[in-house]
């Protein structure tokens, strides 16, 4: 079990210590991770197009998805409001500003188009053999060799992020609702407890979760993971203006793993500069315990 966590997590504590300052570098690797997400999401289509009974389990796939989806962001949003109550933060008035939906809708519907394309060729060739799993985890320990590269060269560092303490018990109370959901989504669709554990803590981040869940659970559960964790971004767009103003550490939980990266733009003009040391520290927190949680907690589910 621990064998199988260091093999994964070791390229992204490998990244950590490389320190790129070469802009035209740092680019590539932009570049680079940008293509490996879509390379993991159509391998991810591959195995769901060479599995015989995926017609079958269709509504299950989307059941079970919205279960977790509900329940978990249930647990987010609700812990998270109260701390709010508890420790309420002002924000820049002047910052919030209304945010275009066409960015996400199409960034959601590029990654869904790399998925059916997996799927189609997955589904033409599945009488003649399928990628081999060794493949699929190269590839994820690739990404985040590069994932590793990025926080350090983008200045994030363990003093900056230690140093935060709102951003901090954010991302304990965040990660704590969301097992308590996965457990809560477990049992009321009756799963295995450890299975709903390691799908709740993919924390939004999906090109992880659908390889790590595909791979420890097939690719039924790896759909639900991966729909659940993309589910999580759109809400984040759609919420973190709305809720910013009131509720700014809920608005920036809502976001997950990708407050980080993907939803700290949004972040930023929701919320004023004041609020981005709080979502690096809290994203980056989710980032480092993402894989660790999910996959132990898959290696207990095999156990």
């Amino acid at each position: 079990m621990f064998y199988t966590l260091l093999l994964i997590l070791a390229p992204l504590f490998v990244g950590f210590f490389i320190n790129v300052s070469n802009k035209q570098w740092l680019k590539k690797i932009d570049q680079s991770v940008s293509l490996l997400v879509y390379l993991i999401l159509f391998v991810m289509g591959v195995g769901l197009g060479g599995y015989t009974d995926l017609f079958r389990e269709l509504t299950t796939i989307g059941g079970y998805t919205l279960v977790f989806f509900i329940v978990i962001n249930l647990c987010n949003m609700g812990v998270l409001f109260w701390y709010d109550r508890r420790r309420p933060l002002a924000t820049t008035e002047a910052a919030h500003q209304p945010t275009s939906t066409w960015g996400l809708v199409k960034s959601a519907l590029t990654l869904l188009g790399y998925v059916f394309a997996g799927f189609a060729v997955g589904y033409a060739l599945k009488d003649y053999g399928h990628l081999p799993d060794s493949f699929s985890t190269m590839v994820l320990m690739l990404l985040l060799l590069l994932i590793g590269i990025q926080l350090r060269s983008s200045g994030i560092g363990l003093r900056r992020v230690l140093i935060n303490q709102r951003g901090l018990v954010m991302s304990v109370l965040f990660m704590g609702s969301s097992l308590v959901g996965g457990l809560v989504a477990a049992l009321v669709l009756g799963l295995p407890v450890f299975q709903g554990l390691s799908i709740a803590s993919g924390f939004g981040w999906y090109s992880l979760s659908s390889i790590v869940i595909t791979d420890a659970f097939g690719p039924v559960m790896g759909s639900v993971a991966f729909l659940n964790d993309l589910l999580r971004e759109f809400l984040a767009f759609a919420l973190i203006p709305l809720l910013m103003r009131r509720h700014p550490s809920t608005a920036i939980g809502t976001g997950g793993a990708t407050s980080l990266d993907f939803v700290l733009p949004v972040i930023q003009r929701s919320g004023g500069i004041e609020v981005v040391p709080i979502a690096i520290s809290f994203g980056f927190v989710v980032n480092i315990f993402a894989p660790i949680l999910m996959i132990f907690f898959a290696q207990l589910a095999a156990a």
